[in-house]
C-alpha cells in the first residue's frame, strides 16, 4: 500500500476532497452564474440564472474600461516579469558560483527585504518619485513605468533568492566543463545556466507577474485615468455601485473573470515548470 494511502482512509480520503472542491468551486460557479444571470435575480439571492443572458461580458468593455486597464496590467506586469527574471538570474549566478566579502550580508538581505510589509513603503515611494519630478522634471507618477519601478523592488529580492536556491541545486561540473571548452563567465551563463534554469526563472516570473497584475494599493496611488491596471479599474468599478438601487452584479462578475482568466492561462502554460521550480532545492 502506498505510503499517501495510509494516512486517511478512503471514505474519510473521499469525504475531504469533495469538501475542498466545494469550498473552492462554489464560490467560481456561483461567480460564473452570476455573470450571465440578471441584477435583479442575484440581488435576491438566486444562484442558478434564471434567464441565461451575456450581455454582461459585452458592456463591459465600456462601462468598465477594461481594455485599457487589461493592456496596462500585461504591460506593466509582463516587464516586472521579465526585468526580475533577468536581473535576478544573474544576481544569483553571482551570489552561488562566486565567493566574495560581504556575500552572505547580500542573501541575509534578501531574506530580509521580504519580511518588509510592502504598506509601509506606500509614503516613502510615493515621496521619493514626487521629489524626481520636481528636481529632473521627469512626470513618474502617473505613468505605467513608476508601477514597474515599484514592483521591482519587491519581485527582485524574492526572484533572486529562487533562483539562488535553484542554483544550489546544478552541479559546479557544467561550469568548469563549460571553461574547459572555452567559455568565458558570460557564455557560461547564457549557454549553461539560463538553459538549465527554467522552472526557477518560471517561478519567479510567474510570482512577479502575479504582484504586478493583483496589486491594487500602489497601482491605486502611482497610475491616472489612462494608465490604471485591471485590478483598479475593478476597485473603481465596484465603488461606483455602492449606494445604488440594484448595482450591475452581472457586469462585476463578468469582469472579475475576465480579468482572471490570463492568471488561470498563465498557471496551465506553465504548471510543469512551477512543480519542478517549486520543488527544487526540496531534496539533496
Amino acid at each position: 500500500m502506498r505510503r499517501h494511502e495510509q494516512l486517511l482512509p478512503r471514505p474519510l480520503r473521499i469525504v475531504t476532497i469533495a469538501i475542498l472542491l466545494a469550498v473552492v468551486l462554489l464560490p467560481l460557479s456561483y461567480i460564473l452564474f452570476a455573470s450571465a444571470n440578471s441584477d435583479l435575480a442575484v440581488a435576491e439571492g438566486a444562484y442558478l440564472p434564471v434567464t441565461v443572458d451575456f450581455t454582461a461580458y459585452r458592456k463591459i468593455w465600456s462601462t468598465v474600461e477594461l481594455g485599457t486597464s487589461l493592456v496596462n496590467s500585461i504591460v506593466v506586469a509582463g516587464i516586472v516579469a521579465v526585468a526580475s527574471c533577468l536581473v535576478a538570474i544573474g544576481s544569483a549566478y553571482v551570489l552561488v558560483r562566486h565567493t566574495f566579502r560581504g556575500r552572505l550580508a547580500v542573501l541575509r538581505g534578501l531574506l530580509a527585504l521580504q519580511s518588509i510589509p510592502g504598506t509601509l513603503l506606500l509614503l516613502p515611494v510615493f515621496v521619493i518619485f514626487a521629489s524626481t519630478a520636481s528636481a529632473l522634471g521627469v512626470q513618474v507618477i502617473g505613468t505605467r513605468w513608476s508601477l514597474v519601478i515599484t514592483y521591482l523592488t519587491f519581485t527582485l529580492p524574492f526572484s533572486t533568492w529562487v533562483l539562488v536556491i535553484y542554483l544550489r541545486g546544478l552541479p559546479r561540473e557544467l561550469d568548469e566543463a563549460a571553461r574547459i571548452d572555452g567559455a568565458s563567465a558570460w557564455q557560461v551563463l547564457t549557454r549553461v545556466i539560463i538553459p538549465l534554469s527554467w522552472p526557477g526563472l518560471v517561478v519567479a516570473g510567474t510570482f512577479a507577474f502575479l504582484l504586478g497584475w493583483n496589486d491594487v494599493l500602489f497601482a491605486s496611488v502611482m497610475t491616472s485615468r489612462d494608465t490604471r491596471t485591471a485590478a483598479v479599474a475593478l476597485q473603481v468599478f465596484g465603488a461606483t455601485q455602492e449606494g445604488g438601487a440594484v448595482p450591475v452584479y452581472s457586469q462585476m462578475m463578468a469582469a472579475a473573470i475576465v480579468c482572471a482568466l490570463p492568471v488561470v492561462v498563465l498557471y496551465l502554460v506553465f504548471q510543469r515548470y512551477l512543480v519542478g521550480g517549486l520543488t527544487a532545492g526540496g531534496v539533496k
